[in-house]
């Protein structure tokens, strides 16, 4: 039937899809509203949390460097690559790709996205190169992203291992200064807003959260110069006697600093995969030894400072042997009658426990812990030792004669070398430091400069012609020191052919500037006297550090007559 009023056939039908359409076009405008309007801050958050992120911006680590500025430690820019495994999960056809790049097996790779399936975070390998991160970047995997971090590098390697220490991958101290000045050396990251597409790929940084806090850099007391020196001429005679392992300490006269500290066995800091628990150990610090007849020179200063003995004291040490108590003590010869030089010089176990019995109560011990034996150095240095000095009452007679040449007690080799600071110096004995000063300190006077001085001459007497240290010579400087040989303790108490091998010395004698404790543990060549052993040690360190400082020959008249025997 038609319509006769309109002409348009079912005109109802029209007016129904009108009505739909406008409708429509209604709930569409009500939900633009809402979307725009209402839910505004609602859809603004969800997109947010979806395209923007927070991306921590790495702080870079403090520098280390020695006292003249040459680069101990650095941080080398690296990038680290890493995966949204919510997103990588959804292209498993990519997983060959990615695992060939990394070259990675693909099973290993698949099997760590599959365990981590539900996780935003993934580290897919740490610390690469720039060029090999882009490259596996530049495949476009989607959930694969790459970001800077810092690799600390270590441009001495070996040589500084044990000061300097290392970091972990996370660039957190783990050993030596690393560890002790974390806090100082390690910066605050920062914090940026960052757009990302749907694939999670960085397009734009929007805001700056916080800015990155670079770590402060640490300077050092070494000179690497004479820390190379150091190295080489211990590691030279370590191999040479085929010993177990040896520690070096150097010490500058005025100050107190530690200029050079050096052991083996060594490791390198760049790459650890092999290393040792024991070659991890800084020895100079951490180790205790009896120091043997090095303390002889502390007796002596012991005597003199009491007013028990004089430079011009004769001691009869005949027949070269002295009992006490249940034990016998012995030199290694009859030295008959000597003053106190020939004590230090010939080394006299038998004159140095006399001295011993001539000192009031409590003297030997007061002028060991005023040297600073049995206290801690406080170089602040992980797992620093403070050595062992037990008091003896006077009815420990034979104890204390046993300390006077070095039995008894320990020291850390950095002890002993501070030890022979206050001969080097005129009696000030200084805090030690492994850090550079920017001020000098304020020494303590522990025996008088006259004091002082008279040890230092009977000291320099030992590594003359008929002393126990002749090589410790170099030609054109006058040297001072003291030998040790120290029976090394067992199971069952000292070892009758294991020793440790000690020297102390000083240098120029005339106008020192270089205090050094040397000690080698078990040299298996035959030879084991610290005057074989240890003090060639010295004598090669010196022969160059001579040389670096630009300090002038001390003894022409010594080098004048090495020339002619050579013409």
């Amino acid at each position: 039937m038609r319509n006769t009023n309109t002409g348009l056939p079912f005109p109802w039908r029209v007016r129904i899809v009108l009505g739909m359409l406008g409708a429509l076009a209604l709930i569409l405008v009500g939900q633009l509203i809402n979307l725009q309007v209402v839910h505004q801050n609602f859809l603004n958050t969800q997109g947010d949390a979806r395209a923007l992120r927070k991306e921590v911006i790495p702080a870079h680590r403090g520098m280390i460097v020695d006292r003249n500025g040459e680069p101990l430690a650095i941080s080398a820019p690296v990038e680290t690559l890493w995966a949204e495994p919510q997103i990588l999960s959804e292209y498993p056809d990519r997983w060959a790709d990615l695992a060939t790049a990394l070259e990675t097996p693909a099973d290993v790779l698949a099997q760590r996205i599959k365990l981590n399936a539900t996780k935003e975070f993934m580290y897919l390998r740490r610390q690469m190169t720039p060029n090999d991160a882009a490259k596996v970047v530049a495949l476009g995997i989607p959930g694969v992203y790459s970001r800077k971090e810092y690799r600390r590098f270590y441009p001495a390697a070996e040589v500084t291992s044990h000061v300097v220490g290392f970091t972990d991958v996370d660039g957190k101290g783990q050993e030596g200064l690393e560890l002790a000045y974390d806090s100082w050396l390690e910066g605050v990251p920062g914090l940026k807003d960052v757009l990302r597409d749907r694939l999670g790929r960085n397009i734009k940084d929007l805001k700056l959260v916080k800015q990155a806090r670079p770590g402060k850099d640490l300077v050092l007391s070494i000179d690497l110069r004479l820390q190379y020196l150091a190295y080489q001429a211990l590691k030279g005679v370590v191999a040479e006697n085929g010993a177990k392992a040896g520690t070096m300490v150097v010490l500058d006269a005025k100050t107190g600093e530690v200029l050079a500290m050096v052991n083996q066995p060594a490791y390198n800091p760049n790459n650890r995969v092999d290393v040792s628990s024991s070659s991890l150990r800084n020895r100079a610090i951490t180790d205790m030894y009896e120091p043997g007849s090095t303390m002889k020179a502390l007796t002596v200063s012991s005597g003199l400072m009491n007013h028990v003995i004089t430079p011009d004291t004769k001691i009869d040490t005949t027949p070269g042997r002295l009992r006490i108590t249940y034990k016998t003590i012995s030199d290694h010869r009859n030295y008959g009658v000597l003053d106190i030089t020939g004590i230090i010089t010939k080394s006299s176990n038998v004159g140095a426990s006399k001295i011993s019995m001539m000192l009031p109560e409590g003297a030997l011990w007061q002028t060991f812990h005023s040297f600073g034996l049995g206290q801690n150095p406080q170089t602040g240095f992980p797992g620093e030792q403070p050595g062992e000095l037990p008091f003896y009452k006077p009815t420990q007679v034979l104890q204390l004669a046993t300390m006077s040449y070095g039995y008894g007690l320990t020291v850390t080799p950095l002890q002993l070398a501070r030890a022979y600071v206050p001969f080097a110096n005129g009696g000030k004995l200084f805090p030690v430091s492994m850090v550079k000063r920017a001020s000098p300190v304020e020494p303590t006077q522990v025996v008088t400069p006259e004091v002082a001085h008279d040890v230092l001459k009977m000291l320099e007497t030992v590594t003359e012609s008929g002393g126990t240290a002749t090589r410790a010579q170099v030609p054109g400087y006058h040297l001072a020191g003291k030998t040790g040989t120290v029976h090394k303790v067992g199971p069952n108490g000292y070892e009758a052919n294991n020793y440790f091998s000690v020297f102390a010395g000083i240098a120029p004698a005339s106008d020192p500037r270089l205090v050094a404790a040397i000690i080698i543990d078990d040299p298996s060549s035959g030879e084991y006297f610290g005057g074989a052993v240890a003090a060639p040690v010295f004598g090669r360190f010196i022969a160059g550090a001579m040389r670096l400082l630009n300090i002038p020959p001390d003894d022409l008249e010594g080098l004048i007559k090495l020339q002619g025997k050579k013409s």
